[in-house]
Formats: structure tokens, sequence, C-alpha cells
């Protein structure tokens, strides 16, 4: 796996790459994409909806002229001095910022000469700015902003919503694991879950949306596309990282001493290393399916082992040195792979229908039912906690696609047969 740009270019180009580059994550890459992807077809979107004259152009009153004020001046410092702090503080200290950025950055770590030079540079920044639009006499200006050139925000106000959602959820998902740490837990760049991020980000941007009178049904259907590319982009992260959202374990191949995988038969699955069995004390009750892979396909397809994976989950690799130097002692089932597959084609179908599907919402309940069966379906090989509701033990993301697959129904048939009024 390459958890950072470090090991990703030395694996590409055969040589040593310098340390700083371990900082920018390879997970981290990957959302980034993932957002520029949802940009790209949430903007195409809001532009054919003004075409049609179901989105338009709301004017934005300004006030321009002014000179900086003390709230100005403090924020910039405020600002200025966070970004110095923490940018500047990471050198001298990447071989321990590294492993865990995020963590870095909530942390109390930082440097004060970066601080105080940020503060300076921002205010100084913030002066010069002001100073080049004041005005004799202030003038408040009105411009038409259309929904399209809103993306930015749109995007902003999802991603910082949905990653509080993503985190929360995930808590309730992995309770005892939280309850052990909850300020590690909260603040840790692992542990996101989807469905949390989805709800809560489609809240915040009701929201916006009423406030900025933004038709929030056809905001919805201008996202769908988006949200399912987006979801493809970002699951090639999971991957690539090896960030242990993967699925059950598939009995067929066990890691090798020399970190390949090697194919065992049905009954050897008992007969694991003595480091194997340390880890996993109970091998009759892990997960796992035999399923060795067709000779038409490369074993990878069916079973991963993960080296080098960013949580360091599983046994020691030896020989590795370096940050990341675990391998999973047996293989498992690579749903980043799948879903990756599985949504670009959904999103493929998704972009097809958009102009077919001519009622507000429809779309969206398609993305609704589409990405619900996708997820209830792949729970079915991934690793999860289990609701016991006695005659069936759901986990959380199958309870809730199933809630959204029934609301897509809803929202694509109820609407296909809602006539137009008359004119």
């Amino acid at each position: 796996m390459y958890p950072d740009f470090q090991y990703l270019l030395q694996s590409l180009l055969g040589t040593e790459m310098p340390e700083w580059l371990s900082i920018f994550k390879t997970f981290g890459f990957f959302v980034a994409m993932a957002f520029l992807a949802a940009a790209w077809t949430l903007k195409k979107e809001l532009k054919r909806k003004e075409s049609q004259g179901l989105l338009q152009s709301v004017t934005v009153k300004y006030e321009t002229g002014k000179p900086a004020t003390k709230l100005d001046y403090i924020s910039s410092a405020i600002i200025g001095f966070l970004v110095g702090f923490k940018i500047i503080g990471i050198f001298g200290r990447i071989a321990e910022v590294s492993p865990d950025p995020l963590g870095y950055i909530f942390s109390s770590k930082g440097s004060i000469i970066g601080g105080l030079l940020g503060l300076a540079g921002f205010v100084y920044m913030k002066y010069r700015e002001k100073k080049s639009q004041e005005l004799p006499e202030p003038k408040v200006i009105g411009k038409k902003l259309y929904p399209h050139e809103r993306v930015l925000e749109i995007l902003l106000i999802a991603a910082v919503s949905g990653m509080i959602g993503a985190k929360v959820f995930n808590a309730f998902e992995t309770w005892e694991q939280f309850l052990s740490d909850p300020i590690g837990n909260l603040f840790s760049s692992a542990g996101l879950t989807f469905y949390g991020g989805l709800i809560v980000a489609t809240a915040a941007l009701y929201y916006y949306s009423r406030k900025n009178k933004i038709d929030f049904r056809h905001l919805c259907d201008a996202v769908a596309p988006g949200l399912l590319l987006a979801y493809a982009v970002g699951r090639l992260g999971c991957h690539f990282a090896g960030d242990g959202d993967w699925g059950i374990f598939n009995s067929a191949y066990i890691t090798a001493n020399d970190g390949s995988l090697q194919l065992i038969a049905a009954d050897e699955f008992e007969k694991l290393t003595a480091a194997v069995s340390q880890k996993y004390t109970d091998l009759k009750t892990i997960p796992h399916i035999y399923a060795p892979a067709p000779s038409w396909l490369p074993d990878w397809v069916f079973g991963m082992n993960y080296a080098h994976n960013v949580n360091n989950d599983g046994v020691y690799l030896a020989g590795c040195t370096g940050n990341y130097c675990a391998v999973l002692p047996v293989s498992v089932f690579p749903t980043p792979i799948y879903e990756f597959v599985a949504c670009t084609i959904l999103f493929l179908i998704l972009w097809a229908l958009r102009t077919r599907l001519k009622h507000p919402l429809q779309l969206f309940g398609a993305y609704l039912i589409m990405n619900g069966l996708e997820r209830f379906f792949i729970e079915k090989i991934r690793v999860n906690y289990k609701y016991d509701w006695g005659f069936i033990q759901p986990t959380q993301a199958e309870i809730i696609s199933t809630v959204l697959v029934i609301t897509g129904l809803i929202l694509l048939f109820a609407l296909k047969r809602k006539k137009q009024p008359a004119s």
C-alpha cells in the first residue's frame, strides 16, 4: 500500500524520496480529487438547470470601499497566527507529524515564532487589500449571483458538515472503541462513516439553500451524480492507503514470510503461525469465506493483505523499517475496489438518466436507490458492528441503506405519477 507520498513515489520511481513527502497522505489526495470531481459535475448540472430556467440568480448586495475594521485585523491576526504556528511548526518534527498530521493540527504543538510571522503577514495583506479597495465614499453594489457560482461554498459546507457527521456516526458504529478514547477518536484522521456524512451534509445544505433562495429539490438532483463519482474516487483513497475499510477475511490466502500471499487448502486456515494466533486469539469466530480467485483473474481481486497499511493493522512485516510495517496475516476481500467499480458504473448510469427524469427529486431518488443497494450488498462481506434485534442482526449501514432505498423509491415513483398542474 501507499499510505503517503513518500511511499508512493519511492515505489513508482524506485529510489529514496525525502522524508517531508510523508506528510502528504494518499487518502487526503484522493479525497481532494473526489471533491474536484464533485465540483465538476455539480457546476455542469447547475448551469444546465439555469439554462432551463429551473434555477435563477439572486441579487447580492455588499458594501465596498470601506477601510479595514478592527474585526478585519483581529480575524486576520488569528488566522495568520494559526497558519504560521502549525505550518512552520512542522519543520524539525516531520518524523513526529508524519504518522498523524491531523492529530498534530488539533494538538497544542507548533512554532510561536512561525505564528508571529504568520500574524504579521496576514495583517499586512489585509491592510494592503483594503487600502487598494478604499474609496472616498463607500458604496453599496448589487451583483447577480447564480447557483453555479456558489459551487465552492456548497462544497465547503458539504465537506465540513459531512466530516462532522462522518465522525459522529462512526463513534456510534464503534461505540466501545470511542468510549476508550473519545477525543482521540474524534480528531483522528481514521474512522469515517459515509452515511453519517451524507445525512448531516444534506441537512446543512437544506439550510444553506433556503437561506440563499436556491430550490433545494434541484440542488439535490444536481449534486446526485457527483456524490456517486466522488464516493468512487474516495474509495480508491481507502484502498491505496489501506485504511481498514476492507472486507471480511478470505481464508484462501495467508501472508507468507516474505509478505506475499500464499494460497492454502480449505482445511489449513486454523494452522496459521503463532504470530497470527496471538493477534487473532479465536480464529474460529473470525468472519471468513474460503474463495480462491478463478484462474482467469489475478489473486488480488479476491484477496489482499494490505502490506504497509496506514493504520498498522495486522502483524509485523519482517525486515521493514519506517512508520508502516504491518501486514494482514490473512487476506481480506478488497471491498474498496469493488465499490470503486460499482459506483463508477452507477455514476455513468445516473449521468445518462439526468436528462430523462423530468420531475424534481427523481434523480436524487434514483441516486438513493443505487447508493443504498450498493452499500447494502457490500456490507455482506465487510466487518462491522451488528445490532442485535433478536430476529436479525443488521449493521448501521444496512439499516440506513434500507431507509435510503425506501425513500428513493418514494421520490422516484411517487413523483413520476404526479401530474403537472394545468397552466
